[in-house]
């Protein structure tokens, strides 16, 4: 037989056992317990002091929902979890916010189906907003249920505020933006933004805010990613947009890597392809997509903490529909 002939049957086979083969799956090192009713959106809280103990939080979506609390290994930490809560969406964590002088880390998380949000200090899960803030007041019907939360802490000021986003809205003014405010009569929420471009094709859920750089992206879930400044002076012109027509349907979790000088990764769930999306942190360009065994993710988080060396290059968290959550190991996507 011709040399070329064999050379050109030999590729085709190379071809066709190459196309045959499975895809490489990125596989999870934690599955965590079950909860009772629906998975959607975690948070991680790092015990600086001791790493072993920190926390991975995630919100259980229904109306006798909850926020549970696991530890490394997946198990559910009953004293640390809190429960009946009303259909609670999204959550969010952030560290060293001076309330009443002292700096104390917090979760905030979306209590739906009471239209309003909640706002507890970690890990000794003191409530700190007397039963819950109120949001989107005046707004009605869905206009006023929210979904999607981030908080944003500026580096300069460390002044904090609050950004939630509701189940539907308008195509403009979609997220509202609160400052967090501590004073004699306690802690409470003031109303500084309304700001947002929605398509009006799906809706919006994950939100998630770059402190250093002074980002806010949020999952227009139909359409793309949508970048703005976080600071709440900002007058709301959209900065950016990414991810238009590369997902197979809806646009979900969004998890923020930093690392040093301004350099990372965004990570997006391509919810209906079981996968995610990776774009660079500086210029949100498309780095590649992983598959992964997470089945019909929402929400992700993600951190380069490396919990004294048990997650080398840090944690991505994401919640499958299973109604857990899965740890996965970023060295495996090879990244830097």
């Amino acid at each position: 037989m011709h040399l070329i002939h064999k050379l050109n049957i030999l590729a085709i086979l190379v071809f066709t056992v190459a196309s045959c083969q499975p895809k490489v799956e990125w596989k999870p090192s934690v599955v965590t317990e079950q909860v009772p009713h629906d998975t959607d959106d975690p948070a991680i809280w790092i015990n600086t002091e001791n790493p072993d103990e920190s926390i991975i939080f995630g919100t259980d979506k229904d109306t006798d929902g909850g926020i549970y609390a696991f530890d490394l290994e997946g198990k559910i930490i009953r004293e640390k979890s809190i429960l009946g809560v009303k259909r609670p969406n999204n959550i969010d964590l952030e560290t060293g916010v001076v309330i009443h002088g002292v700096e104390r880390d917090i979760i905030a998380f979306t209590e739906r189906e009471k239209s309003q949000i909640r706002v507890f200090s970690v890990p000794d899960m003191t409530p700190l907003d007397q039963g819950g803030f109120p949001v989107f007041e005046g707004e009605s019907g869905e206009f006023n249920l929210p979904m999607g939360i981030s908080i944003y802490k500026n580096p300069k000021s460390g002044e904090t505020s609050i950004i939630v986003g509701r189940k539907t809205g308008p195509q403009e003014e979609y997220l509202w933006q609160y400052g967090l405010e501590s004073d004699s009569n306690g802690v409470h929420i003031k109303l500084l933004r309304k700001f947002g471009t929605f398509s009006g094709i799906k809706e919006i859920e994950a939100i998630a805010v770059d402190d250093e750089l002074g980002f806010v992206y949020y999952s227009d879930e139909g359409y793309g990613v949508r970048k703005y400044h976080a600071d709440p002076n900002d007058l709301g012109k959209q900065v950016n947009e990414f991810g238009l027509g590369e997902f197979k349907d809806d646009i979900e979790g969004i998890g923020i890597l930093a690392l040093n000088d301004g350099k990372g990764y965004i990570f997006v769930s391509d919810q209906q392809a079981q996968a995610i999306r990776i774009y660079t942190r500086s210029t949100n360009q498309f780095v590649k997509s992983v598959t992964y065994a997470a089945l019909e993710t929402d929400g992700v988080e993600v951190t380069s903490n490396t919990f004294n060396g048990k997650y080398p290059k840090g944690m991505l968290v994401s919640m499958s529909d299973d109604h857990t959550f899965h740890y996965y190991q970023l060295k495996d996507l090879h990244l830097e």
